[in-house]
């Protein structure tokens, strides 16, 4: 059995407050559920909702309404991201409850969003993951954004589980597209699905939570406990059998998300001890 386990978090609304509609406002939209009803008019007329909301921000760079979309402004967003409670302090609390459990066990971290990765890349807590999957923009050669390049949505998310599982991961991965399809026998897999939790929020994660679920590792539903019209999509995750757990985003120490976390990681720790001081033959 391998000895890595892999947290893999979602990050709007699980980690923190949604990073688009922050950017937006930002950089000059008023009425940020206008803007995102406009989205959900395209969806209407058949975009997908994630190349829908790009595309979108695109022309709102474009028209004026916004305040020109560059990377440089982009990225300088993300140096100001706000997080949840306690956000930047579990990493260190879960290294340390594994450490206790299994020293011999590897703790890793991973974010798959559908959110800009050149606003992610930069927030407090990117350095704490071993690899960030996100929307990409293309930018032409005076850094505004013209078109999207990169799309994660939906079963997009799942991609980057198999990624991880077959260890295609960090910045030679991106251009190997296919590498993730290579048949790798189960002993030689870097992190089986088994030995991973996946915390996420949404629609876009359902796949995730499906996965996880059915291969034995760990799926926990979050919700962001200010906004309670999005409590009930969280409940009907559970409802529907999707995940183990929901609870609210709160990772300061002793919450009940913490707390479970710490006893999810130190339950794999411990099951990767006990297979290795199993005999085998």
């Amino acid at each position: 059995m391998q000895e890595r386990i892999a947290v893999v978090f979602d990050f709007d609304d699980t980690l923190g407050p949604d990073s688009t509609s922050g950017f937006l406002a930002h950089a000059g939209i008023t009425d940020i559920d206008g803007f995102w009803k406009e989205v959900g008019g395209m969806m209407q007329q058949g975009w997908d909702p994630v190349p829908a909301y790009l595309h979108h921000m695109i022309q709102a760079s474009g028209s004026g309404r916004i305040r020109p979309m560059t990377r440089d402004a982009l990225m300088a967003w993300g140096q100001t991201l706000p997080l949840f409670d306690g956000v930047e302090q579990v990493f260190a609390q879960l290294r340390d409850v594994v450490e206790d459990a299994n020293p011999r066990v590897t703790l890793e971290f991973y974010l798959i969003s559908s959110g800009i990765g050149d606003v992610l890349r930069q927030m407090s807590i990117a350095h704490e993951f071993n690899d960030i999957w996100a929307s990409e923009f293309h930018y032409n050669g005076e850094g505004h954004a013209v078109a999207p390049k990169r799309i994660i949505s939906f079963t997009d998310k799942t991609r980057y589980l198999f990624q991880i599982q077959k260890g295609v991961i960090g910045p030679g991965s991106r251009a190997k597209p296919f590498a993730v399809n290579m048949k790798v026998p189960s002993d030689q897999l870097r992190i089986p699905l088994n030995q991973m939790i996946f915390v996420g929020d949404g629609y876009t994660d359902i796949p995730c939570f499906s996965l996880i679920k059915k291969e034995g590792g760990i799926p926990i539903a979050v919700y962001d406990q200010r906004h309670v019209e999005k409590w009930g999509n969280a409940f009907q995750f559970v409802a529907d059998g999707r995940v183990s757990n929901l609870h609210s985003a709160n990772y300061q120490a002793g919450s009940d998300l913490t707390n479970f976390l710490s006893m999810a990681v130190r339950s794999l720790a411990q099951r990767i001890a006990v297979s290795a001081s199993t005999y085998q033959g």
